[in-house]
């Protein structure tokens, strides 16, 4: 027990580390030249501000992962988890409500710790940098319909695995992973039109000169498209985005309205070719394939573990529980976690290459180029991030790496 909570400290403390040298990396990776690429649309007011931007939000993110991390220590010194496991009990010893109650208090607990932290993201620094469009109420009945959204959603998933679990003992991670797998496949197919409500309105793109550019691409590359979405995303904040789901007969695409403002209808359409090419080249499909087995690897492997009495021990409970089992287990899986991210970064910054080519081979390299330099300016994207920061972080590459590559 004391090597494992020896390597479990070890685990947190080395992410945290790692952490905090490739911010420190990318800060010093910031150059004050602004990039030739970028000259003819960042003038050097714009290109210091996304400087300043950058290092505020390093900083910020320095003092809450730092708040975290102690927090984390004490709760595994002082037996955070195993009061939390006391008064779990109290409210029921039946394994499924025990699990809820545990995890249900951990979540509220951790929310409303995280609540200071990210209304000053949003109401200081989102400010100050012109971003923020969020009203207090907005930002009040957004907490409360996430917390609502993933205490009955989160609960339901979590208590039919301890249920599962209960049955099988060995093999309840086969029909966790079914479970977990079909919830997958719903929320690609229906995400946008069950969730995405609840926080945001979305309305059908009207007939227009916009709607019949994109329309004529689809059909000139045989991508049948019929639902055309814009989203408020100005209520919230004036940085801009574009995004597709759904499988089948339910794909849609939704076009944030700050991007409509932003870009002009020549780089939309490139902006949505990128999008469609993900899908006519299966990106989508192949990385819901992907998710799925590595969550049915995470699961296979939390099988030979939870049922380790040390695993709950090492947390200082006095009795084992499944619930327990979890949060060593996620910490000790994180490594191998951190490992399968990476790969996934590198097929998803190889998919993006792919998407971007699509573009250009089918519609326009130049307009797509335009549009990215505009979302980097207004969203004030660090153009020079330090190549290590990208091999951890991005999922996509750099604007500048896109922008060489549209040239080739």
């Amino acid at each position: 027990m004391q090597a494992l909570f020896i390597t479990i400290i070890a685990i947190i403390s080395a992410e945290f580390l790692l952490e905090r040298y490739l911010e420190y990396l990318n800060l010093q990776n910031l150059k004050t030249d602004l990039p030739e690429e970028l000259t003819d649309i960042y003038d050097a007011e714009k290109y210091k501000k996304s400087i300043d931007y950058e290092r505020v939000t390093s900083k910020f993110s320095l003092i809450s992962s730092s708040f975290n991390f102690l927090l984390i220590l004490l709760m595994l010194f002082l037996g955070g988890f195993a009061a939390l496991d006391t008064w779990a009990r109290n409210i029921s010893e039946q394994p499924v409500w025990l699990a809820l109650s545990f995890f249900g208090m951990l979540f509220l607990a951790s929310s409303l710790i995280s609540i200071p932290f990210s209304a000053y993201s949003t109401f200081v620094i989102e400010e100050k940098f012109g971003f923020n469009k969020t009203t207090p109420k907005t930002f009040v009945l957004d907490i409360l319909k996430s917390w609502l959204f993933t205490l009955l959603l989160g609960g339901l998933i979590m208590g039919l695995i301890v249920w599962f679990y209960t049955l099988t003992t060995t093999f309840f991670w086969l029909y966790a992973w079914g479970m977990v797998s079909l919830f997958s496949i719903f929320m690609m197919m229906f995400y946008s039109n069950l969730i995405v409500p609840l926080f945001n309105k979305q309305t059908p793109l009207e007939a227009g000169d916009l709607r019949d550019a994109i329309l004529d691409f689809s059909q000139k590359v045989g991508f049948k498209l019929d639902n055309i979405f814009i989203i408020d995303g100005s209520k919230r904040s004036t940085k801009s985005n574009a995004y597709f789901s759904g499988l089948g007969s339910k794909k849609r695409i939704v076009l944030y309205d700050t991007l409509i403002n932003d870009l002009n209808t020549n780089e939309l359409v490139g902006v949505l070719a990128h999008e469609i090419g993900h899908y006519k080249l299966k990106h989508s499909l192949s990385s819901l394939v992907i998710s799925i087995l590595q969550t049915g690897l995470m699961l296979y492997i939390m099988s030979l573990f939870v049922s380790m009495p040390v695993f709950s021990e090492v947390l200082g409970a006095s009795q084992s529980g499944f619930h327990l089992a979890i949060i060593t287990f996620g910490i000790v899986y994180s490594p191998l976690s951190t490992i399968l991210g990476l790969l996934m970064n590198q097929i998803s910054q190889k998919n993006e290459y792919a998407a971007d080519k699509f573009a250009k081979t089918h519609f326009d390299a130049e307009a797509l180029a335009s549009a990215l330099k505009k979302l980097s300016v207004n969203n004030l994207s660090n153009l020079t991030p330090h190549p290590l920061y990208v091999f951890f972080h991005y999922s996509h590459p750099t604007l500048l790496q896109r922008l060489k590559a549209l040239k080739a």
